[in-house]
């Protein structure tokens, strides 16, 4: 399912993209999938991924996304923010089902963010066992330290062959934990390509799920998480305590039919809102 025809307008404020449907982009910023991106006070979202910086904010007319160009828009930000899915119809689909159907009413406008997959592995790896303004803590540290500069106090996510170089006592100063050793392992097996990230996107769902735990530390939430959200395996369902008791309360039997080969975006709209009951 596609997304209607999007509208790029250029003006003196950056890039507005108009025909957008069922997107909040609150919402989608901070719903627990991404930890890179800050909101101030005059409503921008400010971010950085795929080594670019981006100020989104979200108008009457549409969303604006400034310092950035209509070649990034199309490179990177289109497909980051999955902007030629049609979640209205998927919406539509999921409103079948009377738990979802509430979840999707509360909390519209949920997108799954499609991230560079070695950034959403070494995230997800570092948000076990975590809150999200302790992982974000975590992630900033580690993009100031090891990352690029871009300028204005960004940086790059590091990349896996730099973070291959590291051991855990160079990681101390992120207060990462046992995740540390982890994050390490992860590295090393990425940038040598004992794990194949590349082949992610397209591997059947069990054999991407089996290459993601050969890494020490990662078990079925953290590769489930890595192929929703640094894959855009949508079919991928990532379970925490929130989705385990929902699944029992709601779903012992697993999801409902309408779910099929969305189920991840399924848990995103599940997930947020039993965390906000």
């Amino acid at each position: 399912m596609r997304e209607t025809a999007l509208t790029i307008v250029e003006n003196k404020e950056g890039l507005l993209i108009t025909g957008i449907n069922c997107f909040d982009l609150d919402l989608t910023l901070h719903c627990g999938q991404a930890f890179r991106w800050e909101k101030n006070e005059n409503g921008r979202h400010h971010g950085v991924a795929f080594g670019k910086m981006l100020d989104i904010r979200q108008t009457a007319q549409g969303v604006l996304l400034s310092d950035t160009s209509t070649a990034d828009f199309e490179q990177v930000w289109r497909g980051y923010f999955d902007l030629d899915r049609d979640y209205a119809a998927l919406c539509d689909n999921f409103c079948a089902d009377t738990g979802l159907k509430t979840a999707v009413e509360q909390f519209p406008g949920i997108r799954i963010l499609k991230q560079e997959p070695w950034e959403a592995l070494c995230s997800f790896i570092i948000s076990q066992n975590n809150n999200i303004p302790r992982i974000k803590g975590i992630v900033t540290r580690l993009c100031e330290r090891f990352g690029n500069p871009l300028g204005q106090g960004d940086f790059t996510f590091p990349s896996a062959q730099k973070m291959a170089e590291l051991n855990t006592d160079d990681l101390a100063p992120l207060r990462a934990g046992f995740r540390a050793r982890y994050m390490i392992d992860a590295a090393q097996k990425v940038a040598s390509g004992e794990v194949k990230l590349t082949e992610l996107e397209n591997a059947p769902l069990d054999e991407a799920r089996c290459e993601l735990t050969k890494i020490k530390g990662v078990g079925a939430k953290v590769a489930e998480c890595t192929l929703l959200y640094g894959c855009g395996r949508v079919e991928a369902f990532p379970v925490d305590v929130w989705v385990k008791r929902l699944m029992e309360e709601l779903y012992p039997q697993g999801l409902p039919p309408c779910t099929n080969g969305s189920q991840g975006i399924a848990q995103q709209y599940l997930f947020h809102w039993r965390r906000q009951q």
